[in-house]
């Protein structure tokens, strides 16, 4: 184990299922393990022509293309860093992280992503444009020498390591600033193994993959622990998830299972019972991670596609996956809960470091392989998230007798209203069981009387006229009294992290600063 590196893992699936389908691009390419082995060794000896260096960080800002695969795997062939980036970023966002993981090179599309080059430009980082025009073809590299044999046998020469830093991405930021986090080769190989075990892939298996790939959710779940299992993935033609397009890949491909957040869950609901699908492919789960998924979704989810529905529960700093409910064959799915422990030792604990297990709630905390040894340059965030031997993941949950973990909410989200400390995600949850809400989020705001009070945000569905009246009433049956929002914001929007988890912070920051208001007005405006 010591040994293990995620470039070892997919080498071993290459080498055992050559010929057998990896990566799609829909109507476009279809490329076996071999051939994308081939095509990564490539691009790491244009790679290492153009001066990459072991531990250099490369930026890559794409959409969801052939090209990104490619050039993201072969970074870290050359025992370089990748940093994925956002496209959608703005030019100031760019310059914080290209700057913040000190960035060497940064690797675009053809078309090119102008905020991208700008902050790039200014902040004098060399710049290359990555094309691969069809399956026949290799990548080339804009403004770099073409590879020479000496530089194809450099690359072969080179041993990743273990310890090799290979990821490096910034948390999403819901609760405080972004925090970088350097993921090794052990850590992602570690956590590949896990989602390979626990949702048992194997090479019958194939995925369309609707999560963006410069986050830890669709990279490690969708891509990388389909290909070390020999497992195929579909990338949508456009780049990125299309509800249109979602189920004729899914057909065309036999996909059979997806990982989504809830928003997407809900959009590919939506679409199926407005317009149902003659026959949808038969899946063997759904996976739901990245944030709570309602009670309400899940049931309608597995009774519209006949199949189960497994939530599961991740960090960027535990290289994702950290507990997940089993396929049915392997044990019970507890409604409520974010499944078992998966591939790490985990432990509710006190601020004091007292372990508090069975039943009783506390922070959750975790440590083994596919865990960060600390984030870069954060000593304060360091000293927070690492203590008494664990890391502190800030979720406050609970352990039940079966070992199923529970989460409760965010140490930084709890209410506090008079004493009482009540769980945004246990209101959230009955929002979104109403039947004309289609997304909802609760929060505090300061409260002369009790320190802090609940409102809420929500969207109502489309072709419903719903009004605050509506929703206090609902919450007062659903809900003990103290936990009934005080406020109701009825809106068209709520903002949102690049995998659709809706940013509470800013949520409740932008209402806060609206209170006094008779208009709400739409978030950005």
């Amino acid at each position: 184990m010591e040994n293990l590196t995620l470039i070892g893992l997919l080498r071993k699936a290459a080498t055992e299922f050559p010929n057998r389908r990896a990566l799609s691009v829909s109507g476009k390419f279809d490329l076996t393990h071999s051939k994308l082995q081939e095509l990564v060794d490539h691009a790491a000896s244009l790679l290492v022509a153009h001066g990459v260096k072991p531990g250099d960080v490369v930026a890559l800002t794409f959409p969801n293309t052939v090209e990104y695969v490619v050039m993201f795997l072969a970074v870290i062939r050359c025992r370089a860093t990748a940093a994925p980036l956002n496209s959608a970023y703005t030019t100031e966002e760019f310059e914080f992280y290209l700057s913040d993981s000190e960035s060497k090179l940064l690797i675009t599309p053809q078309e090119g992503i102008q905020t991208a080059k700008a902050a790039a430009s200014k902040l004098k980082i060399p710049q290359v444009i990555a094309t691969l025009p069809d399956s026949n073809s290799k990548i080339t590299l804009s403004s770099s020498s073409e590879s020479k044999s000496n530089d194809t046998d450099s690359v072969a020469q080179l041993t990743n390591n273990p310890s090799d830093v290979a990821l490096f991405l910034h948390t999403s930021g819901t609760t405080s600033r972004p925090k970088g986090v350097p993921l090794t080769q052990l850590n992602l190989a570690f956590s590949v193994l896990n989602i390979i075990s626990v949702y048992k892939l194997t090479e019958s298996d194939a995925t369309v993959l609707v999560l963006p790939l410069f986050h830890v959710h669709g990279l490690l779940a969708g891509l990388l622990s389909s290909l070390a299992a020999g497992a195929a993935v579909v990338l949508p033609a456009a780049g990125r998830f299309s509800a249109s397009t979602f189920w004729s890949d899914m057909l065309k491909y036999n996909a059979t299972w997806y990982t989504a957040v809830p928003t997407i869950h809900q959009i590919v609901l939506d679409r199926h019972l407005s317009k149902p699908e003659p026959v949808p492919p038969k899946l063997r789960f759904i996976r739901s991670c990245s944030a709570s998924l309602a009670p309400s979704i899940m049931s309608r989810l597995e009774e519209a596609f006949g199949a189960p529905v497994l939530e599961a529960y991740a960090m960027t700093e535990a290289s994702h996956l950290m507990c997940s409910n089993p396929l049915p064959e392997t044990g019970p799915h507890k409604p409520g809960s974010v499944g078992k422990p998966v591939g790490q030792e985990m432990c509710i604990m006190d601020a004091n470091g007292v372990i508090k297990n069975n039943g009783v709630s506390g922070e959750v905390c975790i440590r083994g392989p596919n865990v960060t040894t600390g984030y870069k340059n954060n000593p304060k965030a360091n000293d927070e998230a690492f203590k008494f031997g664990w890391f502190h993941t800030g979720d406050l949950g609970f352990l039940d007798s079966d070992g199923y973990l529970h989460l409760v909410g965010r140490i930084k989200e709890l209410i506090n209203r008079g004493g009482e400390k009540i769980s945004p995600i246990e209101v959230d949850s009955v929002l979104v069981s109403h039947p004309e809400i289609a997304q909802a989020v609760a929060f505090g705001v300061p409260d002369d009387k009790y320190g802090e009070e609940i409102n809420c945000a929500v969207i109502q569905r489309d072709g419903v006229e719903l009004n605050e009246a509506d929703v206090l009433s609902y919450c007062k049956k659903n809900l003990a009294s103290f936990k009934v929002p005080k406020k109701v914001f009825i809106t068209d929007s709520l903002p949102k992290t690049a995998t659709g988890k809706i940013q509470r912070r800013i949520v409740a920051e932008h209402f806060l600063a609206q209170i006094s208001t008779a208009k709400v007005p739409k978030f950005g405006a």
